[in-house]
Parts: structure tokens; C-alpha cells; sequence
């Protein structure tokens, strides 16, 4: 085989002057064979999430605090905003994760939503309309409609069941509103899979004052979960958002049950793979000079043991690059947002996104 190679080589080179695009081609080949990727013996799947930063149309809704995101709003929201600000989310989508697989995030959880609409809007931009992406949005409580949804990607994920989970909560004793936790039960390539969508109430007030309110979030979502696994100890399940809260706060690690560290995990323990990055002081906000790390994505244990025939989580990453990062200002090195009050700056997003890996032997 070595001879036949040199033999095709030497007579490559002879033909060279004549046909020098014909042996760029042929030899090609040769040289990936003879490279080994480090995931060749793995499916490889990763699912993200992205807070978009208010991503409303420009339309006035007249069920829906929207008024600033409107042409003649605070803002000045007009259609040219719009269409940029889909471009700038797309451009960050089709980078995240290709790496490692070419076709980017299977599903891609997301936060501050208006509607279904924007979401088909998205996908159709030309550095992802490939990906064929499908929403999923339920319209919420939210006085602002500001949804947290799901984005996933047919040829990996088919969704089975659909619902909103309501967080009741109280601001001075009296009701309010906040996002519903969106839940997708579904086959990530014919696993059964079961994704939390949380948006948990803002610091608003102070992050002690409202930190009741992101522990009933969590309280709410934890109980669905539970039900989960007492159906199926072994369910596979994925808790992800902007919980506005860090890897270490209370309404995670207590109510949630939110553990970082991997080994001796319980039924009953998620695995939080981003603790770690918070306690490095890598974040995916910025606020006064200090980072937060509120966009996580979370697991059941049944995730974490590689001795498996499905899936089983490989790695973690929050994916902040250069061309994200505001370069100038009071603001440098934050998330290059795409509002500073109300002037649109022409950037992406306040938050970087998160991303995980999962893995499953293929058998050969």
C-alpha cells in the first residue's frame, strides 16, 4: 500500500504543471486519513443556552408591555435594528460549537423572546437557515412578554410533549408576574430527554430582597423534576436558563439540589458543571467590575456516567470570543450588548452563551 501511495505521489508530481488542482485533491484525502479525531469513535451532540437580550419585532402587541421596542419607542427599535440585531445572533449561533460538530447546537435554549415570530425570523437568516431550526414558545404571565423558548434542530431532536410550568410569586404582598418555566419533553436521536427553560425572577430590588422569589422558581421546578425521577431514576434531564442567580446561590445549590462536583452525586442531585467556571471567576455577565455566572445548563445524574449506551456529558464551556467582548469603554471586556440605555450600540447580547457537550459510543 506504501509503494502504491509513492508510485501515485511521484506521478502527481510529474502531471503537476498541467494539473496542479487535480493533485491538490487526490492527495487531500491522504493527509485527513492519516489524522485521528479525538471524538472519531463518539456521536457528539451539544446543546446551548443563549439569553438574546430582549429580542421583540416591531410590532406593537396590545397584550404586552412592548411600547419601548417599537420605531417611535425609547429605544428607536426600527426594522433596520431588527434585521440587525437577527444577523448578530445568527453570526454568534453558527460559530457555537463547530468545532467540534458541524452543525452547531442541536437545541439551543433562549430567554427574553416576544413571540414565536421572532424566533422563525431567526432561523431564517442566511448563517443558519441551513440548520432548518424549530421554536418552541409558549406565550407567558410576563407583563412584558418576555418568554424564555426553545430553538432545536430536526435532524437531532424531536419534541414529543410541550407545556409552561406557572411560578406563583408576590412583590409586597400582592401577585406578580413572572416568566413561566418552559418545558420540552422530547428524543435527542431516539434518547428520551426532558429540558427545564427557566427565566427565574430578576435582582431587581436587591439580590437579597428578591432572592425569595428565585427560590419559588426553583422550588417550582424542583418539584416537577422530582416527579420525573420518581417515575425514572435514570431520566435524563436538563435544567437550563438564566436563573439570576450563580452557581453557588441558594435557590441552586440548596433548593434546586445543584451539586459541582460530579463523583458520589445522589438520585436525587443535579451536576452543575458550570460551578467551576464561577468559582475560577469566569462568567457569562458582567455588573460594576464583578462577574456573574447566571446562565447554566444542568443535569440529572444519569448524564454524568460514561459507562452507558447513550448519552453522557463530556464538557462545558462558555463561549465568550473577542469579537463578542466590548473592546472600548467603561463596558470593556463585558458582553458587547446590543443596548447601553437606550442606544442601540450595534452588539450582540449582555450575556455570553453557555455550552455543553454530550457524548455516545458509536458501534462499529
Amino acid at each position: 500500500m506504501i509503494l502504491v501511495i509513492s508510485l501515485l505521489t511521484e506521478l502527481l508530481y510529474m502531471r503537476l504543471k498541467l494539473f496542479p488542482s487535480l493533485f491538490l485533491l487526490i492527495l487531500l484525502p491522504f493527509h485527513l486519513w492519516g489524522q485521528k479525531n479525538e471524538y472519531s469513535d463518539y456521536q457528539i451532540v451539544s446543546i446551548a443556552f443563549y439569553n438574546f437580550e430582549n429580542l421583540y419585532d416591531t410590532i406593537n402587541d396590545p397584550n404586552k408591555d412592548d411600547e419601548e421596542f417599537l420605531p417611535e419607542g425609547a429605544k428607536n427599535y426600527t426594522g433596520a435594528v431588527y434585521k440587525d440585531k437577527l444577523s448578530k445572533l445568527a453570526d454568534v449561533i453558527s460559530k457555537m460549537g463547530i468545532d467540534k460538530t458541524p452543525d452547531g447546537p442541536a437545541i439551543i435554549g433562549t430567554a427574553e423572546i416576544e413571540n414565536i415570530h421572532v424566533l422563525y425570523d431567526l432561523a431564517k437568516q442566511p448563517a443558519i437557515a441551513n440548520r432548518n431550526y424549530q421554536p418552541i414558545l409558549i406565550d407567558g404571565p410576563d407583563l412584558r412578554g418576555n418568554d424564555p423558548a426553545l430553538l432545536y434542530n430536526p435532524k437531532y431532536f424531536t419534541p414529543i410533549k410541550t407545556t409552561s410550568i406557572y411560578v406563583p410569586i408576590k412583590r409586597d404582598g400582592d401577585t406578580a408576574f413572572t416568566r413561566d418555566i418552559l418545558y420540552v419533553k422530547g428524543l435527542l436521536l431516539n434518547e428520551m430527554v426532558h429540558i427545564f427553560v427557566n427565566h427565574w425572577p430578576s435582582r431587581r430590588g436587591g439580590e437579597d430582597a428578591s432572592a425569595p422569589l428565585r427560590a419559588k422558581a426553583a422550588e417550582v421546578c424542583r418539584e416537577v423534576i422530582d416527579s420525573i425521577l420518581d417515575a425514572n431514576d435514570e431520566a435524563k434531564i436538563l435544567v437550563m436558563g438564566d436563573f439570576n442567580d450563580d452557581p453557588m446561590s441558594p435557590s441552586i445549590r440548596k433548593v434546586l439540589r445543584a451539586n459541582k462536583e460530579m463523583e458520589d452525586l445522589n438520585i436525587a442531585e443535579l451536576y452543575n458543571p458550570f460551578a467551576d467556571f464561577y468559582v475560577q471567576g469566569i462568567g457569562t455577565l458582567a455588573w460594576q467590575d464583578a462577574w456573574n455566572l447566571f446562565d447554566q445548563v444542568i443535569m440529572s445524574k444519569s448524564w454524568t456516567q460514561e459507562n452507558q449506551l447513550g448519552f453522557f456529558f463530556s464538557k462545558a464551556e462558555v463561549f465568550n470570543k473577542s469579537f463578542m467582548t466590548q473592546k472600548t469603554g467603561n463596558f470593556k471586556g463585558y458582553p458587547f450588548r446590543c443596548y447601553v440605555g437606550n442606544e442601540y450600540t450595534g452588539g450582540y447580547s449582555d450575556h455570553f452563551p453557555v455550552l455543553t457537550y454530550y457524548l455516545k459510543k458509536i458501534n462499529k
